[in-house]
């Protein structure tokens, strides 16, 4: 059973220092200077011949637009399982069905401040997941996508992390799919 939700109010997680689960604020209204520890998650898509498939976030983003990052991102709902949200962002973001899903990094943590001064501040799993579909991006959320060589993308973001999401940095360092090195 699909989990629907009202596309006007997307609440997050908040979580307290140790990741508990603390209540729940409506997105919109907490990213800021002072942005609360919530729960999201990344998505890196692969594809059967190892492609790696990065967007470039749109320029109506809140934070990092046009900036290239993972394949995409979000924020589970209160009521809804993570791999469910990571499958409705999917088809949300790129209009793609994402199949053999695993968890990466299950502990990821990240604290970034974008030029504008709005910090992320989130828990986030990073997911592999793949797919041979062509990506049919929504606008409001990618501008761009390509499917990349994932060495030479780790190589890129060793070279220029400057031209990167933050936590699409951090991530590269510890998956071996970008050439990482697990702790």
């Amino acid at each position: 059973m699909s989990h629907v939700l009202d596309p006007a109010v997307e609440e997050v997680i908040l979580l307290s220092e140790t990741g508990e689960a603390i209540g729940t604020a409506d997105k919109a209204t907490i990213h800021g200077t002072d942005t609360p520890l919530h729960l999201a998650f990344s998505c890196h898509v692969l594809n059967s011949r190892g492609e790696f498939l990065m967007t470039r976030r749109s320029l109506n983003k809140l934070t990092w637009p046009g900036v290239w990052t993972n394949s995409f991102c979000g924020h589970p709902s209160p009521s809804e399982k993570p791999v469910d949200a990571v499958v409705r962002r999917a088809q949300h973001e790129l209009g793609m069905s994402v199949t053999d899903l695993e968890v990466a990094l299950p502990e990821f943590r990240y604290r970034a401040v974008d030029a504008s001064g709005v910090v992320e501040n989130e828990i986030c799993p990073v997911y592999t997941a793949t797919s041979d579909q062509a990506p049919a991006p929504n606008p409001s959320e990618v501008m761009d996508v390509a499917w990349v060589d994932p060495a030479d993308l780790g190589r890129a973001i060793r070279l220029t992390p400057w031209a990167f999401s933050p936590w699409l940095v951090l991530q590269a360092v510890q998956l071996p799919h970008l050439g990482g090195v697990r702790p």
